[in-house]
């Protein structure tokens, strides 16, 4: 497996024989580089724009200052694949909206761009100059002693050489046995360039990258792209609700339909009998049809909203229901759907497992959550643990960040809370279109 930064590259023992040890001093050079370029700019900034601050044309530049890490971050991060190859992801949110006073605003509160600020800072003041050291000691130093034979050659026509400016070599053996000592200074010298680069970059990444600010980046993306995928499956619910609804439907409505003129107009005998079995199917098949499109996405949610639909399922409940909803209008679709849901299937499971003679829906919109209760006089001991579709029912909501509580003491009363986080949409004109279904079976639904 091959290393991803300078720390795993040193533990290999061929570490000197590979691109490492020039890629740290790439990195600590271009290092020194970008220190200065930075010291320059940021005193260029703050002397020009403190005076030109008295006119008001230097308060930009001053303003810029605060900014001024952003750019330097950019550089670091592609400068970091030098010591780490390992990404840097940036910290930074996107702006709500388009614009540069919302870029701005957005920049300026997040922790993130004073933390390259910082960075920037550090940079121009401490770290150029202990970058430059590095490399003069650890690469330049063995270099000048291997080169002295070199020098005495060259410059010194074949007499003397001064090596690191600091001692002189007057003959041939001296300066071979600088040259000879220069090598394991320079194998020496790649390793402390090794960890002068790979503290830096760890440093770099603690300030302009660090891995919780990474990781939350990468939590506010999954939780967006899961709120897309809720719309994307809500939506889909919708078509494949419409579809069957506008289509299927209405094709099982007009072969209904022509079944029974048929059969009116067959003479008694077999083929009478067979058109009336006909007939019969076919009603049954449009009845199974409409439970199937009422479980898949109810019209009467589309047009209406929640306290419809909630009208609508408990007019539908065998058991009696009770229902007080009170909501200030209308609710994102996501959130209506799960809630209608919810009642639906808590309403099923009222009918089906709790022998009770009534329930009660009640619920509304406060402090920015929508809360539903379903509560019935069953005889209780419901467990959503006990791999019952409440389970279900929880999984649904979370994709909300909504939550599922359930008290089912033995002998009763069950009640369920649900709990969503959302914000009332704009309201809208409750005179929509009727839903035929609920007109033909005659629920109160189609006119609220």
């Amino acid at each position: 497996m091959r290393p991803r930064n300078l720390w795993q590259a040193m533990a290999r023992p061929r570490y000197l024989l590979t691109p490492w040890p020039w890629r740290a001093a790439a990195y600590l050079v271009t290092g020194v580089l970008t220190g200065v370029a930075v010291l320059v700019a940021l005193v260029v900034l703050v002397t020009v724009g403190g005076v030109l601050a008295v006119v008001l044309v230097g308060l930009p530049l001053l303003a810029a200052v605060a900014l001024a890490g952003l750019p330097v971050a950019g550089a670091e991060r592609w400068r970091l694949r030098l010591a780490d190859t390992e990404p840097a992801p940036g910290a930074h949110a996107r702006p709500a909206e388009p614009g540069l006073r919302s870029w701005l605003t957005t920049r300026l509160r997040e922790q993130a761009t004073w933390r390259e600020l910082g960075h920037a800072l550090l940079c121009a003041a401490l770290l150029w100059p202990a970058e430059a050291l590095a490399v003069t000691v650890a690469l330049l130093f063995p270099l000048a002693m291997i080169a002295t034979p070199l020098l005495m050659a060259t410059v010194g026509d074949g007499h003397e050489a001064k090596v690191l400016k600091v001692w002189t070599v007057t003959d041939w053996p001296t300066a071979y046995g600088a040259a000879a000592l220069g090598v394991p200074l320079l194998a020496a010298g790649a390793y402390l360039l090794g960890v002068a680069a790979g503290a830096r970059a760890g440093l770099t990444r603690l300030l302009i990258a660090p891995r919780e600010a990474g990781l939350g980046a990468r939590v506010v993306e999954l939780t967006r792209s899961r709120s897309r995928l809720v719309d994307a499956f809500e939506a889909e619910r919708r078509r494949i609700e419409r579809d069957l609804h506008d289509g299927a439907q209405q094709r099982l409505v007009a072969l209904t339909m022509t079944l029974g003129l048929a059969r009116l107009d067959a003479p008694p005998g077999p083929l009478a009998d067979q058109l009336s079995r006909a007939h019969t199917e076919a009603g049954a098949a449009l009845a199974e049809l409409r439970e199937l499109i009422q479980g898949i996405h109810p019209k009467v949610l589309t047009d209406y909203g929640l306290e419809a639909a909630v009208a609508d399922a408990a007019d539908r409940s065998p058991v009696p229901v009770d229902v007080r909803l009170d909501l200030p209008g209308r609710l994102p679709a996501a959130v209506e759907s799960a809630a209608y849901f919810v009642v639906r299937e808590a309403l099923a499971n009222v009918a089906r497992h709790s022998g009770a003679s009534r329930a009660e829906v009640r619920g509304g919109h406060t402090r920015g959550r929508l809360v539903v209760e379903i509560e019935d006089d069953g005889h209780g001991g419901a467990d959503a643990a006990a791999g019952s579709g409440l389970t279900g029912l929880g999984d649904r909501l979370s994709v909300l960040d909504g939550r599922l509580s359930v008290s089912s003491p033995a002998g009763g009363p069950t009640v369920l809370r649900t709990e969503i986080p959302c914000e009332p949409e704009a309201s809208v004109d409750p005179a929509g279109p009727v839903d035929d279904e609920a007109e033909d079976s005659g629920h109160p639904a189609a006119t609220r």
